[in-house]
């Protein structure tokens, strides 16, 4: 089971959001940690980036759902 924390955000005061996490691949059997950006309520970043994260699609896919989740609650 794929999972997510939130170490750290910080808005700056050009309203970029930028999201510190860790958690943990299932599919490839590692933990991950890295650093998030939301631009114009969107999330970008290596980690999610379909070319260049060292996650599996299933895992990426989770961790762009659960930050989306949590930034349309309003909970960074």
């Amino acid at each position: 089971m794929h999972s997510l924390t939130i170490i750290d955000s910080i808005k700056t005061e050009y309203n970029t959001l930028f999201v510190k996490i860790k958690g943990y691949d299932s599919n490839g059997n590692r933990p991950f940690e890295g650093e998030v950006k939301f631009i114009g309520g969107r999330p970008y970043g290596d980690l999610l980036h379909h070319k260049r994260s060292s996650l599996s699609p299933e895992c990426r896919e989770y961790v762009i759902e659960k930050l989306m989740s949590k930034y349309l609650r309003e909970e960074f």
